[in-house]
């Protein structure tokens, strides 16, 4: 492929050399992945069949002092290695402005990282205030700990805030650049931000509809950590690695009743061909009965394909939810947000978090009981953002706070709206 004066040619086999010109990359894999943080569930979210890694974020700092941890992390890992993937990390870096402030950082999560030995662990380098020398002295300390270094950001970003060139002289970067918002299961290359020494290109966080971050390995680094890139090979063993390799290797068995199942988050019509609800992807509910090719789901009373959802156990049935006509009891899942469980049950997630005595930042936890209400839904305001808008300038015209906005909306950037998206208030 040619495009804006780049040569990408895609091959099969071993790891070519690295980027060797600011417009020139070779791409030895082309293998497709994902990265995720806590808003994509205790188990990730996949955007299609042949994605082979993902990235997953253990937690960081935005201040260069305190820190937090994403409690999805561990799971994430484990499910990418059952899945026969690769599993990688990275640590959202911002504020962190001294060689002082790295190490402390790293103190407290490298103990942490349980990708294998050799696998990423990448800076997540896109907002705040930022120093040259201090990320490079993180990508050594990851270095030295036997992990694979990696900067991510975008690049005009990180041109405008670091000494870009001297990093990429360092180690591999991971660049973002989106053509639109459109669904983009595919990398434009004409949007490709052309920098030397490029390993990952992040081309889109629309690569399923709904939002989902989409990235293509350029060079093969996501074959680190793994022997000739296989998951269930990893070079060292951590607990979710461990966990993950045991749940690849115990037999699948057919579903039948009483088993308990994930929705896959690829699965679009229920057998009976009516579209399924986003809500219900990446759920689990337990098998009441079985049909031939199809099972019929407790809490949904929905059949849908087996080939629809994966066994997660067979034990004693998961906690379904008990709904009636007035108020009612639900047993929190692992995937589950205020704004899941109230949509199932036509409420609004702030009557919810209030019913019991929460407020919509507060943590949810697999098997925490909460009172739901079967009654009437209340339905969210919407307003479509127009050229000029800023999030603030929105959330002024339609007197609400811009914490508000950004809760009621999932957004993580508050710097990156785009004309025609629609905000909930």
């Amino acid at each position: 492929m040619v495009a804006l004066g780049m040569v990408l040619p895609f091959a099969t086999g071993a790891v070519t050399n690295n980027v060797v010109n600011d417009n020139v990359a070779y791409a030895a894999k082309g293998d497709h992945g994902v990265d995720w943080s806590k808003y994509q569930g205790a188990y990730g979210k996949w955007g299609y069949a042949h994605d082979k890694f993902a990235i997953a974020q253990i937690g960081g700092t935005v201040d260069g002092y305190n820190y937090y941890t994403q409690w999805t992390y561990p799971t994430q890992v484990s499910q990418t290695i059952a899945q026969g993937k690769r599993a990688h990390t990275y640590i959202w870096w911002q504020n962190v402005t001294t060689e002082w402030q790295a190490d402390q950082v790293l103190n407290y999560f490298l103990p942490k990282v349980q990708t294998p030995k050799g696998s990423i662990v990448a800076l997540d380098v896109e907002s705040g205030n930022q120093n040259t020398q201090a990320i490079q002295h993180a990508c050594d300390r990851i270095k030295d700990a036997g992990y694979t270094p990696m900067v991510y950001g975008y690049k005009n970003y990180l041109v405008s805030h670091v000494d870009l060139n001297y990093l990429a002289d360092h180690e591999q970067l991971w660049l973002a650049e989106y053509p639109n918002y459109q669904v983009t299961p595919e990398p434009n290359y004409n949007y490709f931000p052309s920098y030397k020494n490029v390993g990952v290109f992040q081309f889109t966080s629309t690569y399923v509809a709904g939002g989902l971050d989409g990235d293509v390995d350029l060079t093969g680094i996501t074959d680190n950590g793994y022997n000739g890139g296989q998951a269930d090979k990893p070079k060292t063993m951590t607990p979710a690695v461990k966990q993950g390799i045991i749940a690849d290797n115990t037999p699948k068995k057919d579903i039948t009743n009483g088993y308990a199942v994930k929705v896959n988050y690829s699965a679009s019509r229920w057998a009976t061909g009516q579209a399924i609800p986003s809500w219900i992807k990446g759920n689990t509910y337990n098998v009441i009965q079985t049909n031939g090719n199809k099972v019929l789901l407790s809490g949904v009373m929905s059949w849908i394909n087996k080939s629809d959802v994966e066994i997660v156990s067979t034990g004693a049935p998961i906690a379904q939810p008990r709904q009636n006509n007035s108020t009612g009891y639900y047993v929190v899942q692992y995937g589950d947000s205020w704004w899941s469980i109230a949509h199932k049950y036509g409420m609004n997630m702030y009557t919810l978090a209030a019913l019991n005595g929460r407020s919509i930042n507060s943590m949810l936890y697999p098997n925490q009981t909460l009172r739901v209400s079967g009654g009437q839904a209340t339905y969210n305001r919407v307003y479509y953002i127009k050229n000029g808008d800023t999030l603030s300038g929105i959330a002024n015209k339609l007197g609400v706070s811009m914490n508000t906005l950004i809760a009621k909306n999932g957004i993580r950037n508050a710097n990156l709206i785009y004309v025609g998206q629609h905000l909930n208030y």
